[in-house]
C-alpha cells in the first residue's frame, strides 16, 4: 500500500501508527462509557426508549473525535521514538546521518492529514452534532420521543388525568394493574380501575391516542351522594397528549456555529458586542487548538527520548499533563474573552506562543545540544524519587519478613 514510501519511513509509519489507533480507541472509548453511563440513569429517569442513548452517544462522537486526535498524534509519535531510543535504533539512524528532521517527515505526512480532519470536525461536524444532541435531549425532556407512563407513580396528563399503573410489559405497550382519575369540564369525576391496558394511536387526530382498558370499573361522581359504578370488558379512554414546543433554532450557543457563521456574526459590525466577542473568542479557540497540532511531533520527540541507559517513562507522563493543561488553559481564555475582559487575540494566542515556544527550546535541546535533554534535571530527580521509594518498600518487605520469621 506504502511502497512508494522508503523503507525507513514505512517503518516508521508502522511504529506511529498502531499505538495512535490505540490510543485513539481507548481515549474515545473512555469518554463514550463515561457519557453512556449519564445518559442511561438521565433516559431512566425521564422515562424514554433505551434506543435514544446510542443516538445522543453517536452525536457526541465528533466532540470526543477532536479530543482524541490530538492526544492519539502526540503519544503516537512519542511512544514510536521512545522505542527507537530505547532499543539503539535512533543511534544507527543518526549514525548514518539520518537527523530528526528526517525521521519526522512522515509523522508530519500524518499530523497533516490529522489536522485537516480536525477542521472540518470543529468548524463543521461538531457545531451541528452537537445541536443534534441538544435537539435529542429537549425532546427527551419534553416527551417528544415517546413518553412513559412510571411504574407505581401517579402521572399527569392533560391536566384532567392522574394515571397510575401498577406493572408494565413489552416496553411499555402491554399495562397492568391500571388506575385513572378523570376530571371533565362539568366537574364529573371519573374513577377507573383496570385489569389491563394498551395505549393505542390515532389516524385522524395525531395529538390523541387511545388508552383501551380491559376488565375493569368505573365510578362516577356526579355531585348527588350516589355514585353511578359501571364495570366493562373493554373501554376506550381517549387521551389529549400536551402540547410540545418547537426546538430552538441552531446558535444558542457559539460552539454550534459553523466556520462561516462564525466569521460573519463575529466581525459584523451589526451584531451586539457580546455576541461578537463570543463568537471570536469561539473561532480563536478552534483554530488554536488545531495550529497546535502541527508542534506535537516536536514535543513527542522532546519527551519521548530518555536518557542514555534509562528506561524512565516520565516523559509519556508529562505529555499527557502538558496537553491537557495547555487545554484547558485555552478554554479559561475562551470563557473570559466571550465575556469581553480581554482580547481574544490576546487570551488564546498569547499561552500559544509561550507554549509553542517552550516546546520548540525543548527540541532544539534533544535534536541539537549533544547529550542534551529536555527534562535532564526532572529525569534526574525522578531517577533519585524512584530509587528512594524503591529502598523503603525493601525495608518494609525485609521488616515484614523478619517479624513474620520472630513470629
Amino acid at each position: 500500500m506504502f511502497k512508494f514510501l522508503p523503507a525507513i519511513d514505512r517503518y516508521i509509519f508502522r511504529l506511529v501508527i498502531v499505538p495512535m489507533m490505540g490510543v485513539f480507541v481507548v481515549a474515545a472509548s473512555l469518554l463514550i462509557l463515561d457519557k453512556m453511563l449519564r445518559l442511561f440513569d438521565f433516559v431512566a429517569v425521564e422515562g424514554g426508549p433505551v434506543g435514544v442513548v446510542f443516538k445522543m452517544l453517536m452525536a457526541l462522537i465528533p466532540e470526543y473525535a477532536s479530543l482524541a486526535i490530538p492526544l492519539g498524534l502526540l503519544l503516537g509519535i512519542l511512544l514510536a521514538f521512545r522505542k527507537l531510543a530505547t532499543s539503539s535504533e535512533l543511534d544507527v539512524f543518526r549514525a548514518v546521518g539520518l537527523g530528526y528532521g528526517r525521521l519526522l517527515r512522515v509523522p508530519y505526512l500524518i499530523t497533516a492529514i490529522l489536522m485537516a480532519l480536525n477542521v472540518a470536525l470543529v468548524f463543521f461536524i461538531q457545531p451541528v452534532s452537537r445541536y443534534y444532541y441538544e435537539q435529542m435531549e429537549y425532546e427527551l425532556r419534553s416527551g417528544a420521543l415517546g413518553a412513559s407512563i412510571k411504574v407505581g407513580e401517579f402521572t399527569t396528563l392533560a391536566d384532567r388525568m392522574a394515571l397510575r399503573i401498577e406493572a408494565s410489559e413489552d416496553d411499555g405497550r402491554r399495562l397492568m394493574g391500571i388506575f385513572a382519575r378523570v376530571a371533565n369540564d362539568k366537574d364529573q369525576v371519573l374513577s377507573i380501575s383496570a385489569k389491563e391496558g394498551a395505549f393505542l394511536a390515532t389516524t385522524d387526530n395525531p395529538d390523541t391516542i387511545i388508552l383501551r382498558l380491559t376488565d375493569g370499573t368505573i365510578v362516577q361522581d356526579t355531585g348527588s351522594k350516589t355514585p353511578r359504578v359501571l364495570t366493562f370488558t373493554r373501554h376506550d379512554l381517549p387521551i389529549d397528549l400536551p402540547a410540545i414546543e418547537k426546538f430552538r433554532a441552531r446558535g444558542d450557543a457559539e460552539r454550534e456555529y459553523i466556520l462561516p457563521e462564525l466569521l460573519r456574526i463575529g466581525w459584523s459590525e451589526g451584531e451586539p458586542e457580546d455576541k461578537r466577542d463570543a463568537s471570536q473568542a469561539s473561532f480563536n479557540f478552534r483554530l488554536v487548538e488545531v495550529v497546535m497540532m502541527a508542534l506535537m511531533p516536536l514535543l513527542a520527540v522532546a519527551l519521548g527520548i530518555p536518557p542514555k541507559r534509562s528506561t524512565s517513562a516520565l516523559g509519556v507522563f508529562l505529555s499527557i499533563i502538558m496537553v491537557v493543561a495547555y487545554h484547558k488553559v485555552n478554554q479559561y481564555g475562551e470563557d473570559i474573552a466571550a465575556l469581553g475582559r480581554i482580547d481574544p487575540i490576546l487570551a488564546l494566542w498569547g499561552p500559544f506562543f509561550l507554549f509553542a515556544a517552550l516546546i520548540v527550546w525543548m527540541y532544539w535541546r534533544v535534536a541539537h545540544v549533544p547529550g542534551g535533554q529536555a527534562i535532564g534535571a526532572l529525569e534526574t530527580w525522578f531517577g533519585k524519587l524512584t530509587k528512594r521509594l524503591g529502598k523503603l518498600f525493601r525495608r518494609r518487605r525485609h521488616l515484614q519478613i523478619d517479624l513474620s520469621a520472630a513470629e
